[in-house]
């Protein structure tokens, strides 16, 4: 602002009243702007001008809308005159009389520099440095004050100070709007280094105008990070403030205006430019948030240098207090206990990609979604195709799988720290939009990780933008912005911009052809991974097979669980007793977890049977020993028929759950039945008659074998004494008739019928014209099918069909036809397992086999079969070090190749 200088003087008052203020402002070389002490808001302010001197004018701009002004540059020393009283009154207590007071309202006086006039007169420490011309005319020779102006002058004359110097003197300031095309670039060119600066004008508590040195160029900033109330200019050009618009501006006046400061210019978006103000006494962005006087914003929180976690705090701390612009706030969480606000809980279910099922120490389980993060979704045209098609959201919809299986892999089964951010209140449904029941929304870490932002940052969600002015988001919202900026620069998941993963992922659940299909390569691979995806109830789960990617239903084998409740065509069946706490068991344990299953066979509605084994537990025995299932019968063919039993009589004895009303019937005799200690080996001699492909093979008892000739010559002579009628038999499944002596199996059509031979092992199909019914007097019951099937114990088959083929051929040669000796080792599920030796040497055929390298071997864990299955392992490493047949490349299952055909 140009220095006015006096009008012709008048006499002084008198008695001119002694006044005292704080310097506000420097206008110029000699007028000042001084203000009261602030009771309840800003303060009032006077501008002072300096009595008798003049200093030189300051540049002015022109005036917007008036054509005929022009930008008036600095009169020489007048950059210097202010900057001299700059530097030595702002915020500083000065006195001053006021001498003249004009009919305009301007004011003239004198200024000293402390709380009385003791203190240094401003005027004459302008006039004494040249920095200011005594104004001569109108000067009275009593008054010696003006008197005294007039020495200082003559000396700094003599001294050829200031204007009395020869030249310089002018300072070009440039205005950054209009001198810089691209202020980005320069923004850039300053790579975010401390500029120092001048305050030159407070427009609000958040913007300011600033001189940077040395090169003067003058810069509107607006303080990163946050945003204060503003002045709202109306039509009529008036301004209206918002609350605490006005007492925002003097807190940043007050401490900046006119300062020196450090100033980081930070970004320029839309030609805005960021920028943080450094100051000694403190950081004047983190002070405004502190007192209330400012809000954090979202969009240029990004570019905070100085870190956005203290913005962040200090906002909390205003909103804690209630100062201020949050006088009324109230937290997200303030009807919240602190042990429901943090707590430890244990993720139980992952139920979308942005929610979980936690289990509280209380037992009680709560669902939980991660604040602020949105999981992938179908957007735009997506959202109308394949109507028609059965959609399922975590296969169709983009990343979703990946998404809830890095959770599922992350969490599930582990304890986790919650922190409940806000609580979502429920709305009702809307034009176009669902209802959404109450959410609590929280931040969820796992080893100081936060899952959300790990999310986030592999590019499996994004971050919600909200209103400026709602408040319930995430404590770490900063951190999962930054997360997502660096997921979109290196191109993850959804920002991706390859080709989207497809899961084309195939339910058989109750589709009994295509699971006919499934089941003989399910029973052949033996224990197949698999992760549990629903339980319907404690026995029956539904199964993701990540190698077949199909989902299936599979039944527990071997045990009787409590039914849920379910509707019937008649109505609602009532829910056995136990039969939540079952599922509820089976859930914790197996929802959601990696398991390994062994399908044995299907229902009619295309449900796999089986046995389940997550971490070495059998679920079908879990269930029992914890009395929440009952073994059923069809058990007595499993290896953990013993087990189950076993169990069930521990929980009958105590009488548990399901077995609290149990009563034990009398019975006449108990027999103990004791395990065996040591392998019992009680070789028998058998004839081999047939050996199939899956390497089971069947015998005849040499001792039995009198009797089956005895029989077949009796049979051969009642036959030819009364032929049967060709072509009257007629055959059925599961008939016993006379081919040579057979079970029919199958019948395709009258040509083509599948019968068994039941005294020797062998298949053959044939036309019903060569069979007949049996003679009455020869059912099995005269004589038992003497052809029993057994297979090798300790030894796994080849799943290679070449490899297998060898096997099979050795088999044939060694012992089809021939006597041998034969000793059963333990039971399995479709016939007994065995060893056998050749009748004249005595050497184990399957121990040859493993020598030779054409198989591999069983692992079994019964203790009384350890011996044995040592001497296995250790012919098993000779053939592996010799590279003997199936080893001949070294051990394969290493790998875990499939593609080789064998599993380990």
């Amino acid at each position: 602002m140009a220095s006015v200088s006096a009008p012709a003087q008048t006499a002084p008052a008198p008695t001119a009243p002694l006044q005292r203020g704080i310097v506000k402002m420097v206008l110029s070389g000699c007028a000042i702007i001084v203000r009261g002490q602030p009771r309840g808001g800003p303060p009032p302010e006077r501008q002072i001008n300096l009595s008798n001197i003049r200093a030189g004018a300051m540049a002015r701009r022109a005036a917007q809308g008036q054509p005929d002004t022009k930008d008036t540059p600095d009169e020489p020393w007048a950059f210097q005159a202010r900057e001299f009283l700059r530097k030595k009154l702002i915020g500083k207590e000065v006195c001053f009389t006021v001498e003249i007071k004009t009919a305009l309202g301007r004011e003239y006086g004198m200024v000293y520099l402390g709380k009385d006039t003791t203190g240094e007169n401003i005027a004459e420490s302008l006039v004494n440095e040249g920095l200011a011309t005594v104004r001569r005319e109108g000067i009275r020779g009593n008054n010696p004050e003006q008197a005294r102006l007039c020495d200082l002058e003559d000396q700094a004359k003599s001294s050829k100070k200031g204007l009395w110097s020869e030249g310089g003197g002018t300072h070009t300031i440039r205005d950054l709007k209009y001198t810089i095309e691209n202020p980005r670039n320069f923004v850039d060119s300053l790579h975010q280094k401390p500029i120092n600066a001048i305050i030159e004008h407070v427009r609000d508590g958040s913007v300011v105008r600033a001189l940077l040195l040395p090169d003067y160029y003058l810069v509107t900033v607006m303080l990163s990070g946050i945003k204060c109330p503003t002045f709202k200019r109306e039509a009529d050009g008036t301004e209206t403030p918002e609350p605490f618009a006005a007492e925002a501006k003097f807190f940043t006046e007050s401490r900046l205006l006119q300062r020196d400061v450090q100033i980081i210019l930070e970004s320029c978006p839309n030609q805005i430019i960021l920028g943080t103000i450094l100051h000694p006494n403190g950081n004047i962005t983190e002070l405004l948030l502190k007192e209330g006087f400012a809000r954090c914003v979202d969009w240029s929180m990004a570019v905070y240098t100085q870190g956005a976690e203290k913005l962040r705090a200090a906002e909390r701390s205003a909103k804690e207090r209630k100062v201020r612009i949050w006088k009324d706030y109230v937290a997200p969480t303030a009807n919240l206990d602190q042990k429901d606000r943090q707590f430890v809980a244990k993720v139980m279910q992952v139920v979308n990609a942005d929610a979980m099922v936690v289990k509280l120490n209380s037992g009680e389980y709560k669902t939980i979604h991660l604040s602020s993060i949105r999981p992938p979704r179908i957007e735009g045209e997506e959202k109308n195709k394949d109507k028609d098609k059965r959609f399922r959201p975590l296969y169709d919809i983009p990343y979703m799988f990946e998404a809830r299986e890095f959770l599922r892999k992350k969490l599930i089964g582990k304890k986790v720290n919650v922190t409940v951010d806000y609580i979502r209140a429920a709305t009702g449904p809307g034009e176009g939009t669902p209802a959404f029941p109450e959410r609590t929304c929280a931040t969820v870490t796992i080893g100081g990780i936060n899952i959300a932002e790990a999310l986030v940052s592999k590019g499996l969600a994004t971050v919600i933008r909200y209103r400026q002015d709602d408040d319930q988001r995430s404590s770490h919202y900063d951190e999962l912005l930054a997360a997502e900026a660096r997921a979109i620069k290196n191109g993850k998941g959804l920002h991706s911009k390859k080709e989207v993963p497809i899961h084309r992922v195939a339910d058989i659940s109750g589709e009994t052809q295509k699971a006919k299909q499934f089941l003989p390569f399910l029973q052949r691979a033996g224990r197949s991974e698999a992760v549990v995806e629903y339980v319907f109830s404690g026995s029956r789960l539904k199964l993701y097979m990540p190698k077949e990617t199909c989902l299936i239903t599979f039944l527990l084998a071997g045990i009787e669980c409590p039914r849920s409740s379910r509707n019937l065509p008649g109505g609602m069946q009532v829910a056995e007793p136990f039969s939540d706490e079952a599922m509820l068991f089976t859930k914790e344990l197996v929802l959601q977890r990696e398991v390994e299953v062994e399908v044995e066979s299907m229902d009619k509605a295309g449900n796999f049977i089986g046995w389940l084994h997550i971490e070495g537990v059998n679920l079908s025995v879990a269930l029992v020993e914890n009395a929440l299932s009952k073994v059923h019968f069809t058990a007595e063919r499993s290896a953990y028929y013993k087990t189950l039993v076993s169990a069930e009589e521990a929980c009958r004895q105590r009488k548990e759950k399901i077995w609290a009303n149990y009563e034990e019937k009398p019975v006449e005799e108990v027999v103990h039945l004791s395990e065996e200690k040591e392998r019992v080996a009680n070789y028998r001699p058998v004839y081999v008659t047939e050996i199939t492909d899956n390497l089971h093979f069947y015998t005849q008892d040499v001792e039995t074998g009198g009797q089956l000739e005895s029989l077949m010559e009796t049979m051969r002579a009642e036959i030819a004494a009364q032929p049967p009628v060709e072509g009257s038999y007629s055959a059925r499944r599961g008939d016993y008739c006379i081919a040579k002596v057979s079970r029919v199996e199958k019948v395709e059509s009258p040509a083509k019928v599948h019968v068994f031979y039941i005294d020797y092992g062998n298949r053959e199909v044939v036309s019903s014209t060569r069979l007949a019914a049996i003679p009455p007097a020869f059912s099995i019951r005269t004589l038992p099918a003497q052809a029993t099937e057994y297979t090798f114990a300790f030894i796994q088959v080849p799943q290679d069909e070449d490899a297998r083929a060898d096997v099979v051929d050795c088999v044939v040669r060694d012992i089809q036809n021939s006597q041998c000796l034969l000793n059963v080792e333990y039971s399995g599920a479709t016939c007994p397992h065995v060893t056998i030796q050749f009748g004249d040497t005595k050497d184990d055929v399957g121990l040859g086999l493993v020598k030779e390298g054409l198989v591999m071997v069983d692992i079994r864990k019964e203790k009384h079969l350890q011996k044995m299955v040592t001497e296995y392992l250790n012919s098993q490493e000779s053939a592996k070090s010799a590279r003997l047949n199936i080893w001949r490349y070294g051990d394969f299952r290493a790998d875990d190749a499939d593609e080789f055909g064998y599993s380990r």
